[in-house]
C-alpha cells in the first residue's frame, strides 16, 4: 500500500521559514516524480514543486520560485520543501503525491494518474 505522509506545517510570522517533509512508503517504481501541491481555502489546488527521482531535475511555479527549494533523501525515502521568505499568500493545506516517472509537467496535477496523495500539513502565515 503506498503511503505518504506530510509533516512540518505550523504557524509562522512573514518572512519566516518552515521545512515540510514528505515520507512516502510503498511506492515500487524505480524513476519517480514527487510533487507538492498546495490548496488554500477558497482556491484550487495548485503545483508548487517537483523533482525527478532519476536525475533530481527541480522544478517550481513562478510564485515560489527563489524562495522554495525542493530536495530528497532517498535512504530515507522522504522528500523535502525548505520554505522561505514566506508570505501570508503561501497559507495553504500542502500535499504530497508520487507518480512513475513521465515526460509531463509534473506541477499539473492530472500528472499524476496513480493518485497517490497525503493527507496535508496546514501552513499559516501571519503578516
Amino acid at each position: 500500500e503506498v503511503q505518504l505522509v506530510e509533516s512540518g506545517g505550523g504557524l509562522v510570522q512573514a518572512g519566516g521559514s518552515l521545512r515540510l517533509s514528505c515520507a512516502v512508503s510503498g511506492f515500487g517504481f524505480d524513476d519517480y516524480a514527487i510533487g507538492w501541491f498546495r490548496q488554500a481555502p477558497g482556491k484550487e489546488r495548485e503545483g508548487v514543486s517537483c523533482i525527478s527521482s532519476s536525475d533530481g531535475t527541480t522544478y517550481y511555479a513562478d510564485s515560489v520560485k527563489g524562495r522554495f527549494t525542493i530536495s530528497g533523501d532517498a535512504a530515507k525515502n522522504t522528500v523535502y520543501l525548505q520554505m522561505n521568505s514566506l508570505k501570508p499568500e503561501d497559507t495553504a493545506v500542502y500535499y504530497c503525491t508520487v507518480d512513475s516517472w513521465w515526460n509531463g509537467q509534473c506541477l499539473d496535477a492530472s500528472y499524476y494518474g496513480m493518485n497517490y496523495w497525503g493527507k496535508g500539513t496546514l501552513v499559516t502565515v501571519s503578516s
